[in-house]
């Protein structure tokens, strides 16, 4: 198998393909090539010579969520979409946002924080503005701005016949038709190449508080979360922070409290003291304890669990808004007593949280099975996004999943001949 670069591949990426090193492997699988292209229509070119030649293609961006899903069945072209970061246009007064799939998302907030404004999306690893669509990964804000696919009104893609799509536009009504940009959102790069993102921004509110609360236990963690989700005080995010280890022990918490519930409110300055001060009173009727009011967030807030736990196993666990007592004590007792610790941090108020988990392969590889034989109890799904290989090697990383004939009829119908990222997402699609 060659690695010289084609005349052809250079040509249509204006000289900018090189051949793959080790450090451009994707989850061990080396390609035999790394492009950068400049523009959408160098990608087009590239992903045209792809399908003609039957090349397998994965796009990279900042490399912060390349390991989440499966290996790659496997791998001819990496497209690194670095060069696609421009800011295409920011309108501030329609909070529109246009900019290439590699912007990061650190330079975006920058972008708009000038003008007052934000957006929503703010995924624990950072990363490129392309890699947080392509991954659906969210964090703290999604409560109160809605999902990445709620905030993405349109798209620029490559089909994987090298065509050049475009979905939606700059305003947030748009033609009625498919919404691709919706489709392809979380799907993992298998159904398109996205070069250009539009979204919707917010208004950053001038006052902001934060409400940390200790819960004492499973039940009092619930109860809080629930309590919280159910009033009228319209809280933007609700985070619950438990550790791996109990009552002060081994890096616990040093109060001997299961974890913590922190609350942000924003809005007018005066406001948002208000808002907090009740908060805060909800919080310590529903069983809080040393319930704190702060301008800060807690050291935790937002922050990437797995970042914390070198090596570990990282799962993505969602629950119904009901389920958050039932799924901390289904992972209380699948550690128990099973030689792993797990460190659990998440967003309880939209059911979606994440758990890092070390301890020896077979341990872990159990702990999965038991979660998810549990998960009726939460109603919801358990999902491997990374872990060492033999871990991987072991468990079924997207375990059971509804509708899956119908996502790969999808991935047939705009991928036939399996060049985009084959292999990555569920179900090996």
């Amino acid at each position: 198998m060659t690695t010289q670069v084609s005349d052809d591949l250079l040509r249509a990426c204006d000289g900018r393909v090189e051949p793959a090193g080790d450090g451009d492997a994707v989850l061990g699988t080396r390609p035999r090539w790394v492009a950068s292209p400049g523009s959408t229509e160098q990608a087009a070119a590239l992903v045209q010579i792809a399908a003609r030649d039957g090349l397998a293609v994965t796009a990279r961006g900042s490399r912060t969520k390349l390991r989440w899903g499966g290996r790659p069945e496997r791998l001819d072209l990496v497209v690194d979409t670095s060069r696609l970061d421009a800011l295409v246009e920011h309108a501030a007064g329609d909070l529109v946002y246009i900019a290439g799939a590699g912007r990061s998302l650190a330079q975006v907030q920058e972008d708009v924080g000038g003008a007052g404004q934000r957006l929503g999306i703010d995924p624990p690893t950072g990363g490129s503005l392309g890699g947080a669509v392509a991954t659906a990964a969210s964090g703290p804000l999604r409560l109160h701005h809605g999902a990445v696919r709620d905030l993405v009104i349109g798209m620029t893609l490559v089909r994987a016949d090298g065509v050049v799509a475009h979905s939606g536009g700059k305003v947030v009504k748009n033609v009625a038709g498919y919404d691709l940009a919706k489709l392809l959102t979380g799907s993992f790069g298998t159904l398109g190449l996205v070069t250009q993102v539009a979204v919707r921004l917010h208004p950053v509110p001038q006052g902001r508080r934060w409400v940390t609360a200790s819960v004492a236990d499973e039940a009092a963690a619930g109860t809080a979360a629930l309590a919280v989700a159910h009033s009228q005080l319209v809280p933007s995010a609700v985070e619950l922070e438990v550790p791996g280890s109990r009552r002060g022990a081994g890096g616990g918490d040093p109060t001997g409290a299961l974890g913590a519930l922190s609350v942000l409110v924003e809005g007018h300055p005066d406001g948002a003291a208000e808002s907090a001060r009740r908060v805060a009173d909800l919080l310590a009727a529903s069983g809080g304890e040393d319930v704190q009011v702060g301008e800060e967030p807690p050291s935790w807030w937002g922050g990437d669990v797995a970042a914390d736990h070198d090596g570990c196993t990282l799962l993505r666990v969602t629950h119904v808004l009901t389920g958050v007592t039932p799924l901390l004590r289904a992972l209380s007792e699948a550690t128990s007593g099973a030689g792993v610790r797990a460190h659990l941090r998440g967003s309880p108020a939209v059911g979606v949280e994440h758990v890092a988990l070390e301890g020896d392969t077979d341990a872990v590889a159990a702990l999965v099975q038991r979660l998810r034989v549990a998960s009726g109890g939460f109603d919801g799904q358990v999902v491997v996004l990374d872990g060492p290989d033999d871990v991987r090697d072991r468990v079924d990383l997207w375990g059971p999943v509804q509708a899956l004939g119908l996502m790969r009829a999808v991935k047939d119908r705009f991928d036939p001949g399996r060049l985009l990222s084959p292999g990555r997402f569920v179900g090996g699609i």
